[in-house]
């Protein structure tokens, strides 16, 4: 197991590399950066002096190596509209959306399992369809749509949920107040996030499930008069979980991605808004710190995942 991380971990750093090397090279090459910060309206000596001040004159190999030497120490340079380091930014706004995409992940889970397997466990019967119709609608309905349709049934007409933002302004909570106030204002958009994955998840355990009914130990478990509930929970259940487990780490980045949305309609202080403001204002040194920090996010979530697939199966360890 030891040899087996360390493979996967040696993977997802070079893996890091690749993609930091590929969004240096994109970003440098779509625009000119030295343009971007002196205006549209900058004359062409202007725009010369910025190239020269910030180093845009040299070499793109000597620039993504200053660059990556500072990634190394932490450092992701400074923001040019913002005028504050990328990565005090990044501090502040990442782990505010890492907590909602984590929080809608955990709702699709605890809502689209149970779906799958009660689907699974009763094939093209109504409560298959109803599950599966379910799923599907949840999927078909626009996150934008949906997430004012649950503010105005929770937040407006029965008053239960805050409407936007991440706390209560000038309450004054600390503590476990500040915690559960969070919390309140964490439900509305996390579950907005959710609901878009719960098909996906749905019919996923659902086919897992099915193709795990088909193998020899579930007509073993049977033939010894366990119980259906037993089979699919204890024996079924681990080993359809494989496929869901890997669409997991997957679809975590779409998660952060697709959460621009929501964070624009409920005014949540997120990566998206900031990814917002960077490309309107083309802020290539935060653009550029935002790419990077959100792909190694995702590529620790799958190198979590492949460990998850080694512990679940302990065969792939030994592949």
């Amino acid at each position: 197991m030891l040899r087996y991380t360390l493979r996967r971990a040696l993977l997802a750093l070079l893996v890091a590399f690749t993609v930091s090397v590929a969004t240096f090279l994109l970003l440098h090459t779509a625009t000119d950066p030295a343009q971007a910060i002196a205006g549209p309206d900058a004359d062409a000596a202007t725009v010369q002096q910025v190239r020269v001040q910030h180093g845009f004159d040299r070499p793109l190999a000597v620039q993504y190596a200053a660059w990556l030497r500072g990634v190394v120490r932490g450092e992701l340079g400074e923001s040019y509209i913002w005028h504050r380091q990328v990565s005090e930014l990044l501090a502040a706004h990442a782990p505010v959306t890492i907590a909602l995409a984590l929080s809608a992940m955990l709702i699709t889970v605890v809502i689209a399992i149970p779906l799958g397997i009660v689907a699974a466990m009763r094939p093209n019967t109504i409560i298959d369809r109803i599950a599966l119709t379910l799923a599907v609608t949840a999927q078909a309905v626009p996150s934008f749509w949906l997430g004012l349709m649950l503010i105005v049934l929770f937040s407006v007409y029965f008053d239960l949920l805050p409407s936007g933002g991440m706390m209560t302004i000038g309450s004054g909570k600390t503590g476990l107040a500040l915690a559960l106030d969070i919390a309140r204002h964490l439900v509305l958009p996390a579950t907005t996030l959710g609901l878009f994955y719960v098909a996906i998840y749905a019919r996923l355990m659902r086919a897992s499930m099915l193709e795990v009914y088909n193998l020899d130990f579930i007509t073993t478990a049977r033939a010894k008069g366990l119980t259906e509930g037993r089979i699919a929970w204890t024996h079924a259940f681990r080993n359809a979980l494989l496929p869901v487990v890997t669409l997991a780490g997957v679809q975590f980045g779409h998660l952060l991605g697709g959460s621009i949305l929501v964070e624009t309609v409920f005014a949540w202080p997120g990566l998206g808004r900031l990814v917002f403001d960077a490309l309107l204002q083309r802020d290539l040194n935060l653009l550029l710190g935002i790419l990077f920090v959100s792909s190694v996010v995702v590529i620790l979530a799958n190198l979590i995942v492949d460990l998850t697939y080694g512990f679940l199966d302990p065969r792939i360890v030994h592949k």
